[in-house]
């Protein structure tokens, strides 16, 4: 019994299929799969995107909910119910929206297609880095 041949397994520089296929995963994102969204995609990073383009669109009663809030203190809670209902049916609003979603999911894309190619995120893409040392 101990003439038998080694197994694939344990042979040095074996990988499972699963190992062999993910080395080409970069080329299949590269191809056909650009325009799939993963999970969190689709219910964390584009709502992220959304929330904030809303609240820029919306500043003006975001910014009269926070001037009543500093204004009233403890009894915001009542004194600002017309300030908060006007910015959540501004917020609401976006956030049912179906074309917003598209124009969110669409920048997403495109943050994301540039991460791939250059390997930086969008926020450090964006920061000024020093001319002189």
């Amino acid at each position: 019994m101990d003439d038998a041949p080694p197994s694939r397994a344990t042979q040095p520089g074996y990988f499972p299929s699963v190992f062999q296929d993910s080395r080409n995963l970069r080329s299949r994102w590269d191809s056909g799969a650009e325009q799939h969204l993963r999970h969190v995609e689709k219910d964390v990073l584009i709502p992220k995107i959304m929330r904030e383009k809303a609240r820029e669109r919306c500043s003006e009663q975001v910014q009269d909910f926070t001037n009543c809030c500093k204004e009233s203190g403890i009894l915001m809670v009542v004194k600002c119910r017309k300030e908060n209902s006007a910015l959540k049916e501004c917020l609401t609003a976006y956030y049912t929206d179906p074309a917003f979603y598209e124009e969110c999911k669409m920048e997403y894309l495109k943050e994301r297609e540039e991460f791939r190619k250059t390997g930086i995120p969008t926020k450090r893409r964006l920061q000024k880095l020093p001319t002189s040392m």
